[in-house]
């Protein structure tokens, strides 16, 4: 398993289950640029994008930073997408320099010029003569379509000072891709209260519902369209080839004595090495329509194609984190960023149940260090404080969210690119919350810093066989545990 920067051989009982995704098909269209154009012309409701536009009108193309699936690959199918459709609107006699790429990157760090370039490929930048927007949650001229409730629904002004809006992502989550891009170039109130249980089912995630008021809204005042992709898992080549999908390459990696000697390397060796493999991902599908329809469609057939079917809930699950962030750039997670991972991404990836029993155990394979990249990841460093003295205390931490959203500081540092919001660490803890509702324990292996741990409510130990031992100590059975080989993290569709 993959934890941290470090390849862990795991010894599991034999009645152990190990979960592992599904090999990406064979057969993916070979011109992801042709899919999308074909989408946009022959959407699944609604009008087609040559009904929607006129000759010398206004676009805005909305797109979201590429930071889920992970891993990331730097010829990412999004970039042919985000082109054909630019290539589509120029057909239709909307030239690039009246079109506008609006970057919704919510309350993550907004993208610099380095992120900006995994946007597109560098044949497009090169032509692409539009304007770059980069959406700031803090700006004073967000334009208001209405309210949800107590919510005041306010979008950047792009979206609604053009004749057109083309809506271009990829379906990860109901918080990732369609509507949703919607929500991450709204205000920070839109995008605090845009929360989910599951990251898969609608019913119950208020960021979706937000979504599609955001939509509706808009539709009224300027015609939109969405496409939507469909990602197969990747594929890794090098030393790595074939992980985590064979049994031989499980066991190639496991056997060779060079892993030994990977681990003597520096961690940042270690993560150089391994960004370094060659990953390839392809696409399934395409679909366009209105965003929520083409969104939905493709995130169902992105659970058929790259989910695993559980018969029946665990009583604990063991998950490698990565040496990553799940945001723009990529750098060492700090202790809320590799729970979120686990518990927020990992965890919420699920259908029909929650993967883990009531009163279960979750393992997160990591270190646990506290360790905050310098200034991107500072506001994390204000939640930690606010731990400090009663852990994750709901009181508490509500008092530091009101300190921290009125930040003058950490509000410019967003503004300037330099960090993200100050309310993104509590956005992530609450993306953590609908699991460690569920969960009876939460146990950090191989943790190295017990005191930021237990900050968060959760267990250390030193090491993975003594987080089995505790799991099989708090059962009186012998306890049904999953092991995921990951990432890639992947749906989970479970039985009741």
């Amino acid at each position: 398993m993959l934890a941290g920067s470090r390849l862990v051989v795991v010894t599991a009982a034999d009645d152990a289950l190990v979960l592992r995704p599904p090999p990406p098909p064979d057969t993916a269209p070979a011109d992801v640029g042709a899919a999308v154009r074909d989408a946009l012309r022959f959407p699944l409701a609604g009008e087609p994008l040559e009904a929607l536009v006129r000759r010398g009108a206004r676009a805005t193309i909305v797109v979201e930073p590429p930071q889920l699936p992970l891993p990331g690959t730097d010829r990412d199918p999004r970039q042919a997408a985000i082109a054909a459709a630019v290539a589509e609107l120029e057909r239709l006699g909307i030239p690039t320099g009246y079109q506008t790429l609006l970057v919704a990157g919510g309350l993550s760090r907004r993208a610099g010029h380095e992120q900006l370039e995994t946007l597109v490929s560098p044949e497009f930048a090169r032509r692409f003569h539009g304007h770059v927007e980069v959406h700031d949650v803090e700006r004073d001229d967000l334009v208001e379509l209405g309210t949800s409730g107590s919510l005041s629904l306010r979008v950047h002004p792009a979206l609604v000072r053009t004749d057109v809006v083309v809506v271009v992502t990829a379906a990860e989550t109901v918080l990732h891709g369609g509507p949703a891009a919607l929500t991450g170039a709204a205000g920070p109130e839109v995008l605090r209260a845009a929360g989910a249980y599951s990251l898969l089912e609608t019913s119950a995630s208020e960021g979706w519902r937000l979504g599609l008021e955001l939509e509706r809204a808009l539709v009224h005042r300027v015609p939109v369209i969405g496409v939507s992709l469909v990602l197969n898992h990747p594929r890794v080549g090098g030393a790595a080839s074939g992980y985590p999908y064979e049994d031989q390459a499980l066991e190639r990696i496991a056997g060779t004595p060079l892993r030994h000697v990977f681990g003597l390397f520096p961690g940042g060796v270690r993560a150089y090495i391994m960004r370094s493999l060659p990953i390839e991902r392809t696409v399934a599908a395409a679909f366009a329509g209105p965003p929520s329809v083409a969104h939905t469609e493709a995130l169902l057939r992105g659970v058929e194609l790259r989910g695993v079917r559980l018969d029946g809930e665990l009583d604990a699950v063991c998950i490698g984190i990565p040496r990553t962030t799940p945001y723009l750039p990529r750098e060492r997670p700090n202790p809320l960023l590799a729970a979120y991972l686990g518990l927020g991404l990992a965890l919420r990836l699920w259908r029909d149940s929650f993967p883990v029993a009531e009163n279960g155990t979750a393992i997160l394979l990591h270190r646990f260090q506290r360790h905050f990249s310098h200034p991107t990841q500072q506001p994390y460093r204000t939640f930690f404080a606010a731990t400090r003295a009663a852990g994750p205390d709901v009181s508490a931490l509500a008092d530091a969210e009101r300190a921290a959203a009125a930040d003058s500081r950490a509000l410019e540092a967003y503004r300037a690119g330099r960090s993200c919001h100050p309310l993104l660490p509590f956005v992530d803890w609450d993306g953590c919350l609908p699991a460690v509702g569920r969960l009876g324990h939460v146990i950090v292996a191989g943790c190295r810093d017990h005191v930021a741990a237990r900050q968060l409510g959760f267990v250390p130990t030193h090491g993975i066989g003594p987080a089995f031992t505790m799991v099989r100590g708090w059962s009186d059975r012998p306890p049904r545990v999953g092991i995921l080989l990951s990432p890639p993290y992947f749906p989970l569709r479970v039985a009741p």
